[in-house]
Order: C-alpha cells, then structure tokens, then sequence
C-alpha cells in the first residue's frame, strides 16, 4: 500500500549527470593500439558485470583487452581505468540546481534519491567530486548494491532501503526500457527529455503544492 510519501528516484547520467565525454572511446582505443569499433565493442560488451558489482575493475579492463588481444599489464589498466571514470565526471549544474530545489522549504518534496547504473570505483570518485550527492535521502550505485537497472532488484533495493511501498516513488530516467522496468515494480515513472518537462510532470503527480521550478 502507498503512504503519504512522495519520492523522485532520479537516473543519473543523461539526466542529472551528462553522458560519456565525445571523443573518450577512440581516445582509449589509442591507448592500447585498438580500433575505435572494436574497443568500443568490448568495452560495452565486458560491462555489465562491473556495472553490476560482479567484477572489480581490473577485471573489468582485463577482459576488454584479452578480447582485443592486447596485453593487460597494470599500467594499461590503471590508465584507462582513470581516463574511465574522468570520461562520466560531468553533470549539467542546472540539474543539479533542479535537484536540490525540489528539498527547499515550502517546495520540497517529501524526500530525493538517486540510482544510477555505474561501477563501484566510479561512484567513489563521483561521491567525492560531487558533494551535493551526500545531501539527497538515499543514494543507490548498481556497482555498489550489486544490482543494475532494468533489473527489478535494483528498484526493490531502494524501496527496501527506504522502507517505502514502490507506488511512493516516481522514476526518472532517459533510458525508456528503465522506466519500463521500474513501472512494473509499482513504481510510478517519467521518461526524462528536459527538464521544463519533468518539472511539469513532477508538479502533475505530487498533491497541490507551489512549483518546484520558476
């Protein structure tokens, strides 16, 4: 049954956060000496279990590179582990501005929290580069609580930390198979494209209360 509770679960990157830096790929595939195509192939294909905690990085990059048949030794590794994470550093700050004024006084919403589908080693680097993240009511990496979206255990991971009934939450992602996916958990679900929009949809699905953006 749902409470009172209205809390927005915000995606990260492509929502609050800004996508991969243009360029960052081919930047690795020269690192090692690898087409761009084919580094760009493993290094998709061999994520899904860093993303989800299932792999440390090392292991992560070792397996990008035997698939290229390049020599993992571990100054490859840590360099482009670095130029990784340094590639996902970036967030739009109107955004985040959004973000943090929907907790201010007399237009807060009941609480804010954050999952994002990201490796363990990246959510330590952004949790120190982005203090604003330590304010929100809960905060859930896939690297970190070892489940990623679409998957339904990431969804329940929040709800279950938050001791909240899954129709107490609206999603925002940019990715439509997650919202799909968090809608059926329960949960209520935006698909982001801007933030004009969101804020419309977000003042359309709480209860009559001013706007969370002028």
């Amino acid at each position: 049954m749902p409470t009172d509770r209205h809390i927005v679960l915000f995606d990260l990157f492509g929502v609050i956060a800004r996508h991969q830096r243009p360029g960052a790929l081919a930047k690795m595939a020269a690192r090692c000496h690898a087409p761009t195509e084919a580094f760009t192939t493993a290094y998709w294909a061999c994520r899904p279990p860093y993303d989800a905690g299932r792999q440390s990085a090392p292991e992560y990059w070792t397996a990008v590179l035997r698939s290229l048949s390049v020599d993992a030794d571990a100054d490859t590794i840590e360099e482009l582990r670095l130029a990784d994470i340094d590639s996902w550093s970036r967030v739009d700050n109107r955004m985040v501005a959004y973000v943090q004024s929907l907790r201010q006084p007399l237009r807060a919403v009941t609480e804010v929290a954050l999952l994002s589908n990201i490796p363990a080693d990246h959510a330590d680097a952004f949790l120190a580069a982005q203090p604003w993240l330590h304010t929100l009511d809960h905060v859930a990496f896939s690297g970190k609580i070892k489940a990623a979206k679409p998957s339904p255990a990431a969804f329940h991971h929040c709800a279950i930390a938050m001791r909240a009934a899954p129709a107490d939450f609206l999603f925002v992602d940019d990715r439509e198979e997650n919202v799909r996916a968090a809608q059926a958990v329960g949960m209520n679900g935006h698909v982001f494209t801007a933030r004009d929009e969101l804020a419309a949809a977000i003042d359309t699905w709480l209860p009559t209360r001013r706007p969370t953006w002028k």
